[in-house]
């Protein structure tokens, strides 16, 4: 059975990049943001049920409309529950059937945006954290199209404080530059391989 590497981050942290890494040293990598575009595209699974709780977000080719649905959950306080009731089985089959495809891998990464905020490392083997500085983390946000200091400020009221998850992590995965976080990431693959291998 696979060891099931749980990987996260907050936004600007550099977890894409991460990520990138381990898929380059062979390993493969389940990604949550990936899953739920293909769920929200036409003939993904979320469609039905996503565009039967809010129509407006059904798109003319099919799919739901990120946009449209964004406008609809700012209406009314309930509406990411129920959105969240729909689509979280859906993500959760997806993830489960990538560990089944994978069950020979000897690591398998799953990259969760909110891993600790949806409760995610129950199902994990380890977790590892990618981190930056505070200010690091800013300006490369802040550098990307279209955000503003208010958006950055609402995502990251959203997401668990760096440091907390820092402190709960297995490993923390440190991306000032991609040679800090590459040797850091070949680093937990040996541990991790070194371990089985004891096992």
């Amino acid at each position: 059975m696979s060891f099931r590497l749980g990987l996260t981050g907050s936004i600007g942290m550099g977890k894409s990049t991460a990520s990138g890494i381990f898929r380059e040293l062979g390993h493969p990598v389940w990604d949550a943001d990936a899953a739920v575009h293909q769920l929200y595209a036409p003939g993904g699974a979320a469609v039905d049920p996503v565009a039967k709780a809010f129509p407006t977000a059904l798109d003319a080719a099919g799919g739901i409309d990120r946009a449209a649905l964004k406008a609809e959950l700012a209406k009314d306080a309930n509406a990411l529950q129920r959105l969240e009731a729909i689509v979280h089985p859906l993500v959760w089959a997806d993830r489960a059937g990538f560990i089944a495809a994978h069950a020979d891998a000897p690591l398998v990464v799953l990259d969760i945006p909110l891993l600790y905020e949806g409760g995610a490392e129950a199902q994990m083997d380890g977790v590892a954290v990618v981190s930056a500085p505070a200010e690091i983390q800013r300006a490369r946000v802040l550098a990307r199209p279209g955000m503003t200091e208010a958006q950055f400020d609402f995502i990251l009221s959203r997401q668990m404080p760096d440091a907390e998850k820092r402190t709960r992590a297995d490993w923390i995965i440190p991306s000032l530059s991609l040679e800090t976080a590459r040797t850091a990431i070949m680093d937990i693959c040996a541990e991790i391989m070194a371990k089985r291998s004891h096992a």
